[in-house]
């Protein structure tokens, strides 16, 4: 079984979550040991403000397979996985929330499946624990933007249980609030993608981070990485597009201009509608625009600099 010869890497980002930590070590190293394969542990405390750092500490104290980053600041979910990818020594790389609300008794299965051959396997929560107005709604309008952007069609993007290769998953450079759209990345990549059911759990302390405002980060996100896949060898492509749009509904504002002109003799020159769709036009192109460049340029930043997007204040389990 391949499960029996790779080496497996649990990467999980935590955030303020020191209640839940000892029971979700438990749990995750009891499951991973039954496995009969090397493993590691790489729990990222991405600058929480209670004790999730010393909850990391006693954990390594009991169990050597667990190894800790903690980050300077709240760098966001993105960047503690970013940072806990790239410590990562696996051959096959799972990723968990630190929670409890996954049960790492799914992973097994998950790794049976990326057996078959394929490079991700993403969780479903098809039975969610979660208040359904802050937490489901807001997922289950991001998964169908998802989709419909990227042409991968998944019930739960937001599933932070996943498995992957990991030369699949080191590939991927991840900035902003992407880390939702690494099976899509994955996928435009060539990776071969399933998802799976998995259970899902209350959670047994601390409080949520989500809300209703990130379908607007996701909405953002998603225009990023579809021009930067699709059309940044190309840009003239997009806006080419863009500009073709509105010019169309210029050309219409204009033809109803004429028409109140000829049919009711309204002035032309002094119709509001000419003020403000010019206006608001300008305003949207340099909007997108500038937004796209600054894409470009922080990316060009780090990438050629060699940065990441997180900083590294202490490390437990690297000496080796």
């Amino acid at each position: 079984m391949e499960k029996l010869r790779k080496k497996i890497s649990a990467v999980i980002p935590v955030f303020n979550e020191q209640e839940s930590l000892p029971g979700m070590f438990d749990e995750l190293l009891s499951v991973l040991r039954g496995l009969g394969a090397d493993f590691e542990v790489v729990a990222v405390d991405d600058g929480s403000s209670d004790r999730s750092w010393e909850a990391i500490k006693a954990g390594r104290a009991r169990y050597p397979e667990i190894r800790g980053i903690r980050l300077g600041r709240n760098f966001g979910q993105t960047s503690a996985l970013s940072a806990g990818i790239s410590a990562a020594r696996g051959e096959l790389i799972v990723t968990l929330d630190a929670d409890g609300q996954n049960d790492p008794a799914d992973i097994p299965r998950m790794i049976a499946k990326l057996a078959e051959g394929y490079d991700l396997v993403n969780g479903w929560r098809k039975d969610r624990k979660d208040q359904w107005l802050s937490r489901i709604v807001p997922s289950r309008i991001a998964n169908w933007l998802i989709g419909k952007f990227t042409g991968l069609q998944l019930q739960d993007f937001g599933c932070t249980l996943k498995v992957y290769r990991a030369e699949v998953l080191k590939g991927i450079h991840l900035y902003g609030e992407m880390h939702r759209m690494i099976p899509a990345l994955a996928f435009w990549a060539g990776a071969r993608v399933v998802e799976t059911e998995v259970r899902h759990r209350p959670r047994s302390g601390g409080e949520s981070k989500y809300n209703l405002a990130r379908i607007f980060n996701v909405f953002f996100d998603l225009v990023t990485i579809k021009f930067f896949v699709g059309y940044f060898r190309r840009p003239l492509h997009f806006f080419g597009l863009t500009g073709i749009l509105f010019s169309f509904l210029g050309a219409l504002a204009y033809l109803a201009m004429i028409l109140m002109k000829v049919l009711s003799n309204v002035d032309m020159t002094g119709n509001p509608l000419l003020i403000l769709g010019t206006l608001f036009i300008i305003l949207g192109m340099q909007a997108m625009a500038m937004g796209l460049l600054g894409e470009i340029g922080i990316r060009t930043y780090y990438e050629t600099q060699g940065k990441p997007t997180y900083a590294i204040r202490e490390q437990i389990g690297f000496e080796e």
